[in-house]
């Protein structure tokens, strides 16, 4: 089965094609960088790898889509979109966490690894993992306040030298986050449910109160 793997989570624009569901392997895939541009570039990166595999929207058996954490109006790019391909071929679209998918690039023997990603607001999204297996976050905060006991850090040199507590003197990892990443963290087997983005903090943008009425001198 082809499924289609997209993830607008990170500043990093992730799609690809993989085959296979316990050993998925990328038939073709991108990392752009341009965390503005994902809602431009998320469609025609698609159809450009569509055309390098010789396939179409019609072989396409499902979509696994990153759920974050990540950025309100990042995630909302992807997930809209893959529910928007998979609606149009009547397919299923699972859902995988962001830094599950970065963490099943990492080997079996690495000890408990601090996976983190950048939050903007000079914060971090975190997760904790050993052998393989999430045992606490996902959260966001401020690096040099986090205190979780780890052997390791994945993730950018420069927020893994923010962070506090010792864990900026940590050995560090560089997993990539990639297509075969996301579908492995995806759970197929269960029944597709409704899409669920890990904001973990509110959208920078809100709603404006209405305006407070001024009343004139005659009204009561």
């Amino acid at each position: 089965m082809i499924t289609l793997a997209i993830d607008t989570a990170t500043p990093d624009l992730v799609v690809g094609l993989v085959e296979g569901d316990e050993n998925p392997t990328a038939l073709a895939g991108r990392a752009i960088s341009d965390a503005r541009g994902h809602n431009e570039r998320l469609v025609p990166a698609v159809v450009e790898l569509l055309d390098e595999a010789g396939l179409s929207f019609g072989d396409l058996g499902r979509v696994v889509v990153g759920r974050g954490p990540g950025p309100f109006t990042g995630l909302r790019v992807g997930m809209a979109a893959a529910a928007a391909i998979a609606q149009a071929r009547g397919i299923p679209v699972y859902q995988a966490l962001t830094h599950d998918a970065i963490a099943a690039g990492l080997g079996p023997d690495e000890g408990r690894v601090l996976v983190v990603t950048d939050a903007r607001r000079r914060e971090v999204y975190w997760a904790l993992y050993e052998g393989g297996l999430r045992v606490a976050g996902p959260g966001v905060g401020k690096p040099a306040e986090l205190d979780v006991a780890a052997d390791k850090v994945a993730g950018e040199e420069r927020l893994a030298a923010l962070l506090g507590g010792g864990l900026a003197d940590l050995p560090r990892l560089e997993p990539a986050l990639t297509p075969e990443g996301l579908v492995a963290a995806a759970d197929l087997g269960a029944e597709p449910g409704p899409l669920e983005p890990a904001y973990l903090r509110r959208p920078d943008a809100a709603v404006p109160p209405p305006p407070k009425r001024v009343l004139g001198g005659d009204e009561r």
